[in-house]
């Protein structure tokens, strides 16, 4: 792409979404997008598939399957599209109807033709790492991918801690300044390492270091919740 993309983490849950092209690319983009709890994707393909692999995906709830090119119509219900099919001026052609409509496209064999790239996606648990070579090398991404999940694995009962004592720490009604500081204290200490230990008595200690005394009652649960 001839200039950066801006990354973000999309919510496609309740969202229609489509994937033009049901060949190995884009069983992956079905199988990715029903991880998201989407409210349907309708897969479009002039062949139904004759596999076990294929016929599973198209199994899902919230799949719909037309044997046919899809039209403008059948896009614009549509959030995210992607043109995956065999062909390059099908492609093009989704694509461009796509932009005319006002729709995020992901146009697998000419990513400057559709308005996003897919990353390289590691996760575990709440936590999500992605990582992009601008479309450049999407094979090289995904190889990285098992770095960032190698990565992500020992920060997976920090990241659960921290969610389960957010809602805690706003309900105490301090003002955000406060709330922040607990926070970046947390993260920058050694709580994370002692979780990977399981040095719960280590974790114990800072936790109470930190945390106000009105917390000091919900420690024991907090560690329950990451044991």
């Amino acid at each position: 792409m001839d200039a950066p993309a801006y990354p973000l983490f999309l919510s496609l849950r309740d969202s229609i979404c489509l994937v033009a092209g049901f060949g190995g690319v884009g069983r992956r983009k079905v199988a990715g997008l029903l991880a998201c709890a989407p409210a349907a994707v309708h897969v479009f393909d002039l062949r139904e598939p004759d596999d076990d692999e294929g016929r599973a995906l198209l199994r899902h709830d919230v799949v719909r399957f037309h044997a046919r090119a899809c039209t403008e119509d059948d896009l614009r219900p549509c959030r995210l599209v992607f043109a995956a099919t065999g062909s390059r001026a099908e492609n093009a052609r989704i694509a461009a109807l796509c932009a005319r409509l006002g729709l995020l496209c992901n146009c697998v064999d000419a990513p400057e033709e559709g308005t996003f790239i897919v990353p390289a996606v590691a996760r575990t648990e709440r936590l999500a790492a992605a990582l992009s070579t601008g479309g450049a090398s999407p094979a090289l991404a995904r190889r990285w991918r098992g770095e960032l999940e190698a990565w992500l694995a020992p920060r997976a009962r920090m990241s659960r801690l921290m969610g389960e004592l957010r809602p805690l720490v706003l309900a105490l009604g301090m003002d955000t300044g406060q709330n922040t500081a607990i926070f970046r204290t947390l993260a920058a200490s050694s709580l994370q390492d002692c979780l990977e230990r399981g040095d719960l008595a280590g974790c114990r200690a800072l936790l109470e270091q930190t945390l106000p005394p009105a917390l000091h009652d919900r420690i024991t649960e907090l560690l329950d919740a990451v044991a």
